[in-house]
């Protein structure tokens, strides 16, 4: 995992939530997350959200995924969750 990646997970940790300008600022400093990182930060928000509420740019990153993954795959599993939820909102 990218030094991105376990930076906003030890965020979301402590504080229970990220806003986009956190995500912004530490990608920002530490560089880009892969398609992959950015599904399980997406299901890890997710997961501590009290309501399912999945953002345009979570959906987005998940339909790519869906494009590279192998069907089938829990990478592909993850994003197909994330997409199939958002477009029941």
């Amino acid at each position: 995992m990218s030094a991105t990646f376990d930076k906003l997970m030890k965020m979301l940790e402590e504080k229970g939530s990220l806003a986009n300008t956190d995500i912004e600022a530490v990608t920002k400093e530490l560089g880009e997350m892969t398609p992959q990182e950015m599904i399980d930060l997406s299901a890890a928000q997710i997961k501590k959200q009290p309501r399912t509420e999945i953002t345009m740019e979570q959906y987005l990153a998940a339909t790519k995924v869906l494009d590279t993954a192998a069907e089938g795959s829990p990478e592909y599993e993850a994003a197909l969750k994330i997409v199939e939820t958002y477009e029941k909102a």
